[in-house]
């Protein structure tokens, strides 16, 4: 069998190993020390705009405290992007509010300014004014910010900013993940950079941080025995995992980069098959195209690819499942325009890794011409 190529594999850097090492030589080996607040200081440095950042175990956990930190809580209900990963959505149910899901735009892919305003409205003439926005930047592409975010001011909703899958991208020059009240990173295997699991809370004020690492470390009181005031989580990123995140950062520029290459590649190859769309950028996006992803032109096209890239031992994947259609949120409110569940039919996620080999690369287009050619 031919070797796998994966949708999106971690790629190290070779600098890990050096703040490990440390981490083990020193004895820092407990959950807390000099790379976590490094890691922290490495990424406020790197998304600039004043942020605070509060590394934890995983962008879920990142998700969580935001809507704790906005006081959502049970009978709440909170705006959700429908098409994401289940990750967005999860945690508000965990508060034991309602989630209300909004389609998709096609530009971007994400959040409907249209539909987004139609379901605040229609919330609140049932007396449900949303507690919160979650608002995703779908697969390292910026959602629609001005228009989005005009609206959440509008009617006075935060905006969570679910950037799990866009560190390195932005929006007219300011950088993804500081856009919201409350903002999310994740590092787990799969992302731009990894931590193996980890994620990461950007706040915009030091109270907001601090009050995050509280609840991050079971809200343990300021007592000389063990004392709680307070519900808390062991949510806190570890010092070894955060010394992956440091030697990561080093390179996440070189990520980005080797990922947009890698899209601009399918794009140049196959921009004239009429049964392949490419998601473009619209003015004033940059993406970190940290999955590079095409529609085709039906449901059976999309699965004939998909499975004629698994014989070939080529992981591809179709875009999220909307959480509208999932069986577990399949009672709750959604404003629906079709977007994205004809996004679902017919779109597919390439192999897209910073360490695909040009070899891999030329491996995976000579199986989607192949196919093209049979099909």
């Amino acid at each position: 069998m031919k070797p796998k190529i994966w949708l999106s594999s971690p790629h190290m850097s070779g600098a890990e190993q050096t703040y490990i090492k440390e981490a083990f030589d020193t004895n820092w080996v407990a959950p807390l020390g000099p790379n976590v607040t490094g890691f922290e200081k490495d990424l406020e440095s790197y998304l600039k705009e004043g942020r605070h950042v509060a590394a934890l175990a995983s962008g879920t956990s990142a998700l969580h405290l935001s809507l704790i930190l906005l006081g959502v809580t049970t009978g709440d209900e909170v705006i959700c992007q429908s098409k994401t990963f289940s990750a967005s959505a999860n945690p508000i149910v965990y508060q034991g509010a309602t989630p209300v899901f909004v389609d998709s735009e096609t530009d971007t892919w994400n959040i409907c300014p249209i539909q987004l305003e139609i379901a605040i409205k229609d919330r609140i003439s049932k007396g449900k004014k949303p507690k919160a926005i979650i608002a995703v930047h779908l697969y390292g592409m910026p959602y629609k910010v001005d228009e989005i975010h005009s609206i959440a001011n509008k009617y006075k909703i935060p905006v969570v900013e679910d950037s799990a899958e866009s560190l390195g991208s932005h929006f007219k020059g300011q950088n993804c993940g500081t856009f919201g009240d409350l903002s999310i990173l994740s590092f787990n295997g799969n992302k731009i950079i990894t931590t193996s699991g980890g994620g990461a809370l950007v706040t915009r004020t030091e109270s907001q941080k601090k009050k995050a690492v509280f609840l991050a470390t079971q809200a343990r009181d300021n007592a000389p025995h063990y004392q709680h005031t307070h519900i808390g989580y062991n949510y806190r990123m570890s010092n070894i995992v955060a010394g992956i995140g440091r030697g990561q950062m080093t390179i996440l520029d070189s990520h980005v980069e080797k990922r947009r290459s890698n899209h601009d590649i399918y794009y140049n190859t196959f921009k004239d098959n009429n049964k392949i769309t490419f998601l473009l950028e619209p003015e004033g996006h940059f993406s970190n195209r940290w999955l590079s992803c095409i529609q085709l032109d039906s449901y059976e096209t999309r699965e004939g690819l998909r499975l004629a890239l698994e014989k070939e031992n080529i992981e591809s994947r179709p875009l999220w499942k909307p959480m509208h259609l999932q069986p577990i949120f399949k009672d709750a409110p959604s404003y629906l325009n079709g977007v994205s569940e004809e996004l679902f039919n017919r779109g597919l996620c390439l192999p897209s890794g910073s360490n695909l080999s040009k070899e891999e690369l030329d491996r995976v287009i000579s199986a989607i011409k192949t196919y093209f050619a049979v099909c």
